[in-house]
């Protein structure tokens, strides 16, 4: 029997929600469930066959999520952090794909530009499940900033590698020097075209809110057309469309006080915290789902227990890596300030560090930049193409599954949970970032906020 899409989404939804009730009640972090569910519905004999379109999670579902999670990231915070943060969404990233390509190379027999494939593909952690179990345990504030931080940078950092590692493929010669001078390129441009989308979008939303042209519906709309109207251009000029998705969100929430008032702030973020649950319900389920095609794709060279040992490999080197970078990236930072700069440094639990680094669930961009590898570059095929395809998809399993359950006990193990009143009565994730209502002192004659044409008074 045909099921159309239509019909396959809302299914989705339907169990999405069903799954979000029995994760509450288990206490165990949706993501997680809703991977194990989608893969359970995957082996059911009556189960559509889902083809996942990998250019729909980089347009569709990526530019709204990272736009908002820096929508939400207070600037004080994460600049406060940026050493942290870009140390894990750069070195780190950096680290894993080597230590991943090495593994591959050595003990699984892959070609060194496959092996750098796999490795920029499975090296960024995807922070949805982390968070979500770091908010339920409720651990210190400055954790809960540095995961944010670095899922906000990290997916631009593996995506760009990728593509290098795939143009290497098309290549009899790689240049070293022309890879990172491509890697500061691609970045900074996108930061650039960020800063100018998150200006100019400021400009618009305020104009928007301010007149009686527009409600607070089409200011809301507005809202959602920003993180694509910078992320498309960025992708055709050949820049990051990831950092400027990031880069124009934290430009836009941290002015928010410029252009929201309190009722549409409030209107605005409910109708956003809908959607990001939308739309990470769906990822995590189409993740369990599109395991028919993984399976179909598999070559049928590759034995039962030689698949098991690289998915081992691949799994542990990934898990392992981020481990063994955590410490030497927290220490020896503040050790060079205090040596070096003479100044006073405070060195963070050993227990902290770790349970940062055991946040390290690979998610739904690792699945759909496995899924966009084309067949050849440049007439030269991408050989084992379907392994990486495999090994992915069992790293975000393993990894989810296995680090996403086990986090809670570490964490409540090892007491790293927030004390009562620890980080203030500022600490509200989704804390008030608007500006108060004008008195009628205040508000200019050409200025419509009587209540007829308030914003969000008409919603």
């Amino acid at each position: 029997m045909h099921v159309h899409l239509v019909e396959v989404l809302l299914a989705l939804v339907g169990v999405a929600v069903l799954l979000g009730l029995v994760a509450a009640r288990l206490k165990v972090p949706y993501p997680i469930l809703l991977v194990v569910g989608g893969l359970l519905l995957a082996l059911q004999p009556w189960a559509p066959k889902v083809e996942l379109d990998p250019q729909l999670v980089f347009l569709l579902f990526l530019p709204p999520l990272l736009y908002a999670g820096a929508f939400r990231t207070r600037w004080p915070d994460f600049r406060d952090q940026l050493r942290a943060i870009t140390l894990l969404a750069v070195g780190l990233v950096l680290f894993t794909t080597c230590c991943v390509a090495y593994a591959a190379h050595e003990w699984i027999g892959m070609t060194w530009p496959c092996s750098f494939i796999l490795g920029a593909i499975v090296s960024p952690p995807d922070a949805v499940a982390a968070l979500a179990v770091t908010q339920r345990v409720k651990v210190p504030k400055i954790i809960t900033t540095i995961l944010e931080g670095e899922s906000l940078v990290n997916d631009a950092a593996a995506l760009v590698l990728l593509r290098i590692a795939v143009a290497a493929v098309g290549v009899t010669a790689f240049s070293p020097a022309q890879a990172i001078l491509d890697f500061l390129i691609v970045g900074a441009g996108g930061i650039a075209l960020g800063l100018v989308g998150g200006w100019a979008a400021v400009r618009i939303l305020s104009w928007m809110e301010r007149t009686d042209l527009a409600d607070a519906k089409l200011t809301i709309t507005g809202t959602f057309l920003v993180p694509f109207a910078v992320y498309l251009p960025a992708e055709h000029l050949h820049v990051s469309g990831v950092l400027a998705a990031v880069t124009a969100g934290l430009w836009v929430g941290n002015r928010c006080e410029r252009v929201f008032s309190c009722d549409l702030y409030e209107e605005a973020r409910a109708v956003w915290e809908w959607v990001e649950f939308l739309l990470e319900s769906l990822i995590f389920l189409l993740i369990g789902l599109m395991l028919h095609s993984v399976l179909e794709n598999l070559s049928s060279n590759y034995t039962v227990p030689d698949l098991v040992r690289y998915v081992a490999i691949v799994s542990g080197v990934v898990i392992v890596s981020r481990i063994v970078w955590m410490y030497p990236g927290a220490y020896v930072p503040r050790w060079l300030d205090q040596k070096l700069l003479g100044k006073q440094v405070k060195y963070p639990p050993p227990r902290h560090v770790f349970v940062v680094g055991w946040t390290g669930m690979r998610g739904g961009v690792s699945l759909a930049a496995a899924l966009a590898l084309p067949e050849s570059v440049d007439g030269v095929p991408i050989a084992g193409r379907d392994l990486i395809q495999f090994l992915t998809f069992w790293v975000i399993f393993a990894t989810l599954v296995g680090q996403g359950i086990t986090l809670p006990w570490i964490i409540r193990g090892l007491g790293v949970q927030e004390k009562d009143g620890e980080n203030g009565p500022d600490d509200d994730r989704h804390r008030l970032k608007c500006r108060p209502e004008p008195t009628e002192e205040e508000v200019p004659a050409h200025l419509p906020y009587h209540d007829s044409h308030s914003p969000g008074g008409s919603a």
